[in-house]
């Protein structure tokens, strides 16, 4: 898109606090920034109330952009989304509008990997239910049978989604010595070659490995992919970690194939209707739970901020976003 320096006032709308290096981003290049104080305290009037007259938007994954905002959206050119994925997003009615999209991809990538990891071992090794045994003064002596977990050595990693989170968990399993596979419609030849990882099936995957990671964006053909069928194939000794979306995973079956003792357990840092968790997983011990910290690390979180108000500051300023995820807008916008 040709550069086309704005002429009118350019009003910026922030859902939340984000870092000093980011406001100052967007603050350098936009004459109104508007940020809101609290991100928990944001109604959805409000929202929809500071959104209809600003040129721009930064926001988060949990702010829904649905239909009825973009239709509130008087003057918006740009939606910044502060995350890799954008399903908060209505892509159709934004593009109609004439309204790039962007995302944060590549930022966030390593430290979610960390986190996958993070969650693999404590839940093959039981490590947060150990330490609640040891807190409630349970642990009276050493023993033989004492809380045994399974090992993750050199057992199978089934990675469903093979992108670059996907892939830098496949690149940790190395030191592990694990047989890894993974389920992508696009074949990653790189990834095989890399870490000797072999694409198959996802019955095959659900059928032959320990530890499956999930690791696909969430869309139409991605919502519930792991439900009661595939839960039905894995292994009783299965662990399931998921890091991605949490609708990919049918919670109902989750439940079931928990209660039934079909799988081992499973890490979670994302659910299918956040933030709300439900009670019965929240009562089983072999199952770990975290609060979506998949990129909670202040350099992640910087720079997804950072590259958000890029992508919006580029927008506004008549250039292509460097992270724009619905490039037929061009089209419109010429």
């Amino acid at each position: 898109m040709p550069s086309a320096r704005r002429h009118h006032s350019t009003s910026v709308f922030v859902t939340t606090p984000i870092p000093e290096e980011a406001l100052n981003t967007l603050k350098s290049s936009c004459d109104d920034v508007v940020v809101w104080p609290d991100h928990s305290k944001l109604s959805r009037k409000e929202f929809l109330s500071n959104i209809e007259s600003s040129d721009g938007l930064l926001c988060l994954l949990t702010d829904r952009v649905d239909g009825e905002a973009i239709r509130r959206m008087k003057r918006m050119k740009v939606i910044a989304n502060c995350a890799v994925g954008f399903d908060n997003i209505d892509l159709r009615a934004a593009t109609r509008r004439g309204i790039m999209v962007t995302n944060t991809p590549g930022v966030l990538t390593e430290a979610t990997a960390d986190l996958t990891w993070a969650l693999i071992l404590s839940t093959a090794r039981r490590i947060p239910e150990a330490d609640r045994f040891l807190r409630a003064d349970n642990y009276k002596e050493w023993g033989l049978m004492l809380l045994l977990g399974q090992p993750v050595y050199g057992k199978t990693l089934g990675l469903v989604g093979a992108g670059r989170v996907g892939t830098a968990v496949a690149h940790r399993a190395k030191g592990f010595a694990m047989r890894i596979l993974y389920y992508d419609p696009l074949r990653n030849e790189k990834l095989e070659t890399e870490t000797g990882a072999q694409r198959v099936d996802l019955m095959t995957l659900l059928k032959e490995a320990d530890i499956i990671s999930i690791h696909v964006p969430l869309d139409k053909t991605t919502r519930h992919l792991i439900g009661a069928k595939e839960f039905a194939v894995m292994k009783p000794t299965a662990i399931l970690v998921n890091t991605a979306r949490g609708p990919i995973v049918d919670e109902k079956a989750l439940i079931k194939a928990l209660k039934g003792k079909r799988i081992a357990g499973a890490g979670l840092d994302v659910y299918e209707h956040e933030p709300k968790v439900p009670r019965e997983l929240k009562s089983f011990q072999n199952v770990v739970l975290l609060p979506h910290i998949g990129s909670a690390t202040l350099e992640s979180r910087t720079r997804m901020a950072v590259l958000a108000a890029q992508n919006l500051v580029a927008a506004l300023d008549g250039r292509t976003p460097p992270n724009l995820v619905n490039p037929e807008v061009l089209q419109k916008l010429r």
